[in-house]
């Protein structure tokens, strides 16, 4: 059975994506096709020099291929067709009429390479492109649409203003639904009764490692006990209020909070206490090392709409060094339940802290680390695969091959 993806990242971007993960995962056993988002008029008026646009550019003037292979089953597509952007448009119905227009245009492009390439009878699996795919089902006529929902999208403005619309719509005319959250999981049921709870894969070997790193020079004298935070420092995911409590309820620890500051976090009055530091940001390879470092780990997040269907990734790398953790209770965290400790207000991160000091050893320790390793991104596609299967294994649908 091949596969075609579409969804929000494309694949020369720079950042990490779930959904290239899954694709290279894919591409063990299927053909897949991985299809970047078509251009659009705003994005080549406004970014006419990013190398990125020029290729995409080259490749509508049939100046480029648009198929690259990434290895034996596995391509991506750089669209030879530009659509129009139209998410200023106020009217859901003139909205929508377009939209169609961008999903035809779009799908004429997927058609012709997947036609170049053999596939028949294949999968489309949508990350969470509400739009721009919105309509494939419908052009395309995959044997299985799949939606993946990996963050609650409709929390972003961008997305909210038509999203609100058709994304329910977009859940409910899927064959399938997988998430990468039970949050996300529970919502996508509302709509399709055929919603999975898939897991999040993670890279971990990295963190694996890490155990045995020396402490970074900039916070050897740091006295401990050191409580850390490793991330991005945005205000409108991180309780700043949590963070002051902390810090003045119990002088005698040092927070240590490594990541870029956002503007709010940048004028806080946070760096006003002699107990908490900001290293600024760090490279990735530097990180294992602060963990390393901390005696606690927190993921102190705000509850709102942007933070509470959301996989927190770090709480992996957390537990894959080992790491006795401290975050907020959300649904999503409750698969982390038994190796995490979970609180919900500011009283609670401070007794679990102490209780987190008090209870760590060699055997919790390792632990973590095991419970940190089963998130792969075999076993997440594992469980789609079994989603599949267990779809089919209740509905009329027929594929040639089983998962």
């Amino acid at each position: 059975m091949d596969i075609v993806i579409t969804g929000q990242q494309a694949w020369d971007v720079e950042i990490g994506s779930n959904c290239k993960n899954i694709a290279l995962e894919f591409s063990r056993h299927h053909r897949v096709l991985y299809v970047n988002s078509p251009l659009d008029r705003i994005s080549l008026l406004k970014k006419s020099t990013d190398p990125k646009i020029i290729r995409r550019r080259e490749v509508i003037d049939r100046k480029q291929n648009g198929l690259e292979k990434i290895n034996a089953n596995l391509w991506v597509l750089y669209p030879d067709r530009m659509i129009e952007s139209i998410n200023w448009i106020p009217s859901q119905f003139i909205f929508n009429l377009l939209n169609k227009r961008n999903n035809r245009i779009f799908a004429s492009s997927i058609a012709r390479a997947v036609k170049s390439l053999g596939f028949s009878d294949f999968i489309h699996f949508n990350d969470n492109d509400m739009f721009r795919s919105f309509y494939l089902k419908d052009f395309l006529l995959p044997k299985l649409s799949i939606y993946y929902s990996r963050d609650f999208m409709l929390a972003v403005d961008y997305w909210k203003k038509h999203g609100t619309s058709l994304e329910p719509q977009l859940i409910a005319k899927s064959d399938l639904c997988v998430a990468n959250s039970t949050y996300l999981a529970d919502y996508c049921r509302k709509y399709n009764r055929h919603s999975y709870y898939v897991g999040q894969g993670c890279d971990l070997q990295l963190f694996m490692e890490g155990v045995d790193s020396e402490e970074p020079a900039d916070i050897r004298a740091i006295a401990r006990p050191r409580i850390g935070y490793v991330g991005a420092l945005q205000s409108i995911r991180l309780d700043m209020e949590l963070l002051h409590y902390i810090a003045v309820t119990r002088p005698d620890w040092n927070l240590v909070l490594v990541g870029p500051e956002d503007n709010e976090f940048l004028q806080s009055s946070l760096h006003q206490l002699p107990n908490v530091t900001f290293t600024g940001s760090r490279n990735i390879d530097q990180l294992p090392a602060y963990i390393n470092s901390f005696d606690v780990c927190i993921n102190p997040q705000l509850l709102n709409e942007v933070t509470i269907g959301n996989y927190p990734r770090k709480i992996d790398e957390y537990l894959a060094m080992g790491k006795p953790t401290v975050a907020t209770r959300t649904d999503a965290m409750s698969v982390f339940a038994e190796h995490v400790y979970l609180g919900k207000t500011k009283e609670d991160y401070v007794s679990l802290i102490e209780k987190a000091l008090e209870e760590n050893s060699d055997s919790r320790m390792k632990a973590r680390r095991a419970f940190a390793a089963s998130h792969t991104w075999e076993n997440s596609v594992g469980d789609i695969y079994k989603a599949i299967n267990e779809l089919l294994a209740n509905t009329t649908l027929n594929l040639t091959q089983h998962f």
